[in-house]
């Protein structure tokens, strides 16, 4: 799980696209609470990175990762970008072939 924050963090600070969503399976899902919308299958990941990691030119720092399995994670992240700044905790579950499946994300 550590190098699959790693790398989407890495992606999606570098604000590649395609890279962020290599790492997705065809079928994830984001659910972002902060901002009461769910994002389902590729293109809407894409929309999700597109709007709110492109858009607002987003930069995310790990601050803390507990993961109790190969599977799941629970990330906290330091978010700055044209927004200002926020921290945000990602719960990140992914498939057996190591790609993400699922993330629930919030701001705190």
């Amino acid at each position: 799980m550590q190098k699959l924050v790693q790398n989407f963090i890495r992606t999606t600070n570098a604000f590649d696209v395609d890279g962020a969503l290599s790492l997705f399976a065809a079928d994830a899902v984001i659910d972002d609470v902060s901002v009461g919308d769910s994002f389902v299958a590729t293109e809407g990941v894409r929309r999700y990175i597109e709007r709110f990691f492109v858009g607002y030119n987003t930069c995310s720092k790990l601050l803390s990762m507990e993961s109790p399995d190969n599977f799941n994670a629970v990330v906290r992240l330091d978010f700055t970008g044209d927004f200002g700044h926020e921290i945000g905790t990602l719960t990140i579950a992914a498939n057996s072939a190591g790609l993400i499946e699922r993330i629930d994300a919030d701001l705190e």
